[in-house]
């Protein structure tokens, strides 16, 4: 098992200084952003991406995985971010998001995603990586188990694959929708992502009706069943890459941290998930 930080929750810092951070956390390396406004530029891939993984390696940090915005082939440098990661030994590349807009649109918006994924997985065939997507809540076409597995169905799981988010995954399905998920998903199984909610109650200003929102939370206070999520995994001998995601900035936390904030928070985070996968059987 790899445990990394994505490198969003870093962004103001360049590479080497999120890097910097990340090693003294306690951190193996990296999930670094390609994409629009990420650390790496995905116009500058060819020669920003090997730059990235050189400096990180100086640190002893690796990449596993890369973070794009990737939701097809045409126009967003595809080829170039494949072959580039390819090239570097990165087989892990989560994709973008496909939004669901319209109620009564699903079927159309399924569709065009599964043509979409033809071509990706094509070209993940091609340069020998592996595309994966990310359950994420809300409205989008990934926010449930059910369809990703749609859009991964009969593909080879050496170059699709799931990358699980048990926070959005708990948030569609708390009652025990999250292991569902991880049950019907266990073929694509790829990276996991770390981050947990909890919900907030708010008062509709226009009805007068109590609301409740969800916001991230530190790991040890959230919905999610952590124990239960990395037992199954366990049992399902998966063993890959971990990612946390500090969200702990901007009004979708429970608070707007600082960057010391943020960092002191990751700390925690880590030590109170080290001894649940150790507990789980995980070696970390």
């Amino acid at each position: 098992m790899q445990i990394v930080m994505f490198s969003k929750h870093l962004g103001p810092l360049s590479v080497p200084e999120a890097g910097k951070v990340m090693k003294k956390l306690g951190f193996q390396g990296m999930d670094l952003t390609v994409r629009p406004g990420g650390h790496v530029l995905p116009e500058q891939v060819k020669t920003a991406l090997p730059e990235a993984v050189r400096q990180l390696k100086d640190l002893g940090l690796a990449v596993p995985m890369i973070t794009t915005g990737l939701t097809g082939t045409e126009g967003q440098h595809a080829e170039e971010i494949m072959e580039t990661a390819a090239s570097l030994g990165i087989r892990n590349l989560k994709l973008g998001y496909w939004p669901y807009r319209t109620f009564g649109q699903l079927h159309g918006a399924l569709d065009s995603a599964r043509q979409a994924m033809d071509g990706l997985e094509a070209l993940a065939r091609r340069h020998d990586v592996r595309a994966c997507i990310h359950s994420h809540s809300g409205n989008y076409l990934s926010a449930e188990a059910a369809v990703v597995y749609l859009l991964l169905k009969d593909r080879d799981p050496h170059h699709v694959g799931a990358y699980l988010d048990p926070g959005h995954m708990t948030l569609e399905g708390f009652a025990g929708g999250w292991k569902q998920g991880i049950d019907l998903l266990q073929s694509y199984l790829a990276m996991v992502a770390v981050k947990t909610f909890g919900f907030f109650p708010e008062t509709d200003a226009q009805t007068g009706e109590t609301r409740w929102r969800d916001k991230l939370v530190p790991l040890k206070e959230g919905i999610v069943r952590w124990r239960e999520v990395w037992a199954c995994l366990k049992q399902l001998g998966w063993d890959g890459v971990v990612t946390f995601h500090s969200e702990y900035q901007g009004g979708h936390s429970w608070k707007d941290l600082t960057m010391e904030e943020l960092i002191a928070q990751t700390r925690e985070d880590l030590a109170y998930m080290r001894p649940l996968l150790q507990e789980a059987g995980y070696t970390v």
